[in-house]
């Protein structure tokens, strides 16, 4: 992994990038990413799209080859807009179990509607009621669009790697509460500032989603899909391990709500084909809050 500052960008090079379980390389391909403009700008919302999608003019949908011999594809969804338990003073939440909003019903139910054209061995999800919420819509969908085929599971595959990242004794403050510094040192993966309470840090979380990842690579058959429901922080993760990514990095990554981002791996080398990131379906919804996580 090799990366050339310039004032705006980030320039990045295809080089093998060890990992935690897997040897992937990323297929940036001289890929121009737009970088976040701060650390502060980072804090809430990302800006790096490192793989946007290449949409069909017909469909408006990302275009997409058949899986690759020999390859595993995995989609990952993020759930919809939150009811901030904060109200109108958006509070950081983390793993708390908080709702959907009736917008992020929808929102889910659209991102379930565009995979339902996928046949998809496992739907697994976050053990968090707002992401088995947008897992069920995926496999119910799927049961209405391949009635042909013999379901690969009857229900979705909860993994508890796949819960977001938590807060600890930072959950139910603002980020003024918490602190522009803090959470910029926090997003640089400075473990010394790790919130109390059991909060976790970012290379923490990382570790356990890629254990959740891989037994979901592990029970889907070479040349399938699976998909999972889970978080930001979480997506982030995945998508960062993929692209071959510094961790202290992955805070900038972009991943809208209900947004669906798709990632080849070889069950041979664990190499690592992104295929886009954080694509939302153009449905007519209003745009979604998506503050403090």
């Amino acid at each position: 992994w090799q990366t050339q500052m310039k004032t705006e960008y980030i320039f990045a090079f295809q080089v093998p990038s060890p990992s935690v379980s897997h040897q992937r390389l990323n297929r940036f391909r001289n890929t121009k990413l737009l970088h976040a403009g701060s650390a502060d700008d980072a804090v809430f919302v990302g800006t790096v799209n490192a793989a946007p999608a290449i949409m069909c003019e017909v469909e408006s949908v990302p275009l997409l080859d058949p899986i690759p011999d020999g390859f595993k594809r995995l989609f990952l969804v993020r759930h919809g807009e939150v009811i901030n338990p904060g109200g109108d003073r958006p509070v950081y939440y983390g793993a708390m179990d908080v709702s959907l909003s009736p917008l992020g019903e929808l929102e889910a139910i659209e991102a379930a509607t565009y995979l339902s054209r996928f046949h998809l061995q496992h739907v697994a999800s976050s053990p968090l009621t707002r992401a088995k919420f947008g897992a069920r819509q995926v496999l119910a969908r799927q049961t209405l669009s391949n009635e042909e085929h013999n379901n690969d599971s009857d229900d979705i595959v909860v993994l508890e790697g796949f819960r977001e990242l938590d807060r600890g004794s930072w959950c139910g403050l603002t980020k003024d509460e918490i602190g522009a510094e803090m959470l910029a040192r926090f997003d640089a993966c400075d473990e010394s500032v790790t919130p109390g309470d059991g909060g976790e840090s970012y290379p923490a979380l990382k570790s356990r989603v890629l254990e959740a990842m891989d037994e979901l690579l592990r029970i889907t058959d070479v040349g399938r899909a699976s998909a999972v429901v889970s978080h930001l922080q979480v997506t982030r993760s995945m998508v960062s391990e993929a692209l071959g990514m510094d961790i202290a990095e992955m805070a900038g990554l972009a991943i809208s709500t209900a947004s669906i981002t798709c990632i080849d791996y070889c069950a041979e080398t664990g190499i690592s084909n992104v295929q886009f990131q954080s694509f939302k379906p153009e449905c007519g919804l209003e745009e979604s809050t998506d503050g403090a996580n």
